[in-house]
């Protein structure tokens, strides 16, 4: 294929999830880049409880193991690992020390696809819609625009599709990819940089070297920052002042100058475009993140002011401040997808003015509460209910507070009890505001499935509030 795969080099896969097996798909499907490896030897490393689904295959040429280890790594010249594996963890280092060589399916598809339009999203929050607001504007625009990535598409799954336009998600877990397939994408729009998965990267620091991969290693032809994210501003203006970037192209939103959001209008410059008012885009952040799309078409020379009102007809992405409905006078509002205590205050400030019951909590990655609890001071809802694995680490934190009657605190043994305490809290008036502040590891398989949970448990078919809508090509 190239250096990423090289003919005749020892392969294997690690992670049988959905990205893994679209993996496998494509060197076995005998199609251009992957001839090579139609009948070449593979080895696949699962989880032992995915043996028998890999053995299912009926591949006589694909070994199965179960023993992902440092040194059983090292006996490859490449491994395909998929995105949830940290390339940081101590076999991927060992192996990455003797000269094995880690890759994604992103890097995969860019190789295979040089010369696709391809427009590149991240950020620690917002990524999804933003991401999905750009296609939506793209297909109102005329064009035939593909929805992939990170968002629940796997690339490879779409490797001889055609499209005018790729719109693709990327996660922190897969920036890195981009930059390691050698193709330059035609642009990068980046909403914002906080900490996060700690836990994968290891460190903030490395987290933000991870994530800023697309912009730094990637060298993305144009890139749209978001001009009120400090760690953006700084990085953009570097990236602005630099000779040697194979002229990147830097646009900024959120800045007066460009697109903005003021007093609920969205504006380029002085000149109001958009009311957002009607747009079925809570919150301030998300109205700024479509700031950035319409920056994003007009780098690409497109009637960003002329497409903008078709904002109005986007459909909301589940699990973001979804409205679930209302139930006995409580409206249910399902925002799993919230990771992070600063998405959790973003998610207060949406329903400031009501009366709301916070539930955060999950999986315990270390995570500073600190900014969160410090922001009770103004912004307290009417009960906040901790939860999960970090749940009393918050509980004790917010305690202090908490007993100067400003809001109630209660503490639940899971996400059934945080409903009913939550409920039993606004009678029957106010939200129920599920916006965790943390990962779903450990209760559940992923955010999806968590709100899927909470769904059921407030009287909710969760079949009707998952579809991801306009995934694909279209």
């Amino acid at each position: 294929m190239n250096a990423l795969l090289p003919d005749g080099g020892r392969i294997a896969l690690w992670g049988w999830g959905r990205e893994g097996k679209a993996a496998y798909a494509c060197l076995r499907s005998g199609r251009p880049p992957f001839a090579a490896f139609l009948d070449a030897p593979l080895t696949l490393f699962c989880r032992p409880d995915e043996v028998a689904d890999a053995a299912a295959m009926g591949d006589a040429r694909l070994a199965i193991r179960s023993d992902a280890g440092g040194e059983q790594l090292a006996e490859f010249d490449a491994v395909i690992k998929s995105p949830g594996i940290s390339p940081h963890g101590e076999a991927a280092a060992f192996g990455r020390a003797r000269g094995t060589r880690f890759i994604g399916g992103t890097a995969m598809w860019f190789a295979a696809r040089p010369d696709a339009r391809t427009l590149c999203v991240t950020g620690t929050k917002g990524k999804s819609t933003t991401s999905a607001l750009l296609a939506h504007l793209l297909r109102a625009a005329g064009r035939r625009t593909a929805l992939a990535g990170n968002i629940g598409l796997p690339l490879l799954e779409l490797l001889e599709a055609d499209a005018e336009d790729w719109v693709i998600e990327l996660s922190s877990y897969q920036t890195g990819d981009v930059a390691d397939s050698g193709v330059r994408p035609l642009l990068a729009l980046v909403t914002n940089i906080f900490p996060e998965h700690l836990d994968w990267h290891g460190s903030h620091q490395q987290y933000v070297d991870d994530k800023l991969a697309l912009l730094r290693r990637a060298r993305p032809r144009i890139a749209v920052l978001n001009a009120a994210d400090n760690t953006l501003a700084t990085v953009g203006r570097g990236l602005a002042d630099a000779r040697d970037r194979e002229d990147t192209r830097v646009i900024w939103f959120n800045t007066d100058d460009g697109w903005h959001q003021r007093d609920g209008v969205i504006h380029r410059g002085d000149e109001a475009v958009l009311d957002t008012a009607a747009l079925p885009l809570p919150g301030r952040h998300n109205r700024g993140n479509l700031c950035g799309v319409l920056a994003a078409l007009e780098a690409l020379g497109m009637d960003a002011r002329g497409v903008a009102g078709h904002a109005r007809s986007f459909v909301p992405l589940p699990n973001r401040l979804q409205r679930l409905g209302v139930r006995d006078g409580i409206e249910v509002v399902n925002d799993s997808i919230s990771t992070t205590p600063h998405a959790s205050l973003a998610a207060l400030e949406v329903f400031s003015g009501k009366r709301i019951a916070l539930l955060v909590g999950g999986h315990d990655r270390g995570l500073d509460w600190q900014p969160f609890v410090d922001a009770m001071h103004q912004q307290a809802p009417h009960c906040i209910v901790t939860m999960g694995a970090n749940g009393p680490r918050i509980h004790a934190m917010l305690s202090p507070l908490a007993a100067t009657d400003r809001f109630r605190l209660h503490a639940a043994d899971d996400l059934a009890d945080a409903v009913v305490l939550g409920r039993a809290a606004l009678g029957r008036e106010g939200v129920l505001l599920l916006s965790p502040g943390a990962p779903s590891f450990g209760a559940y398989r992923d955010y999806v499935a968590r709100g899927r949970h909470f769904a059921e448990l407030t009287g909710f078919d969760p079949d009707l509030i998952s579809a991801i809508p306009g995934l694909g090509i279209a």
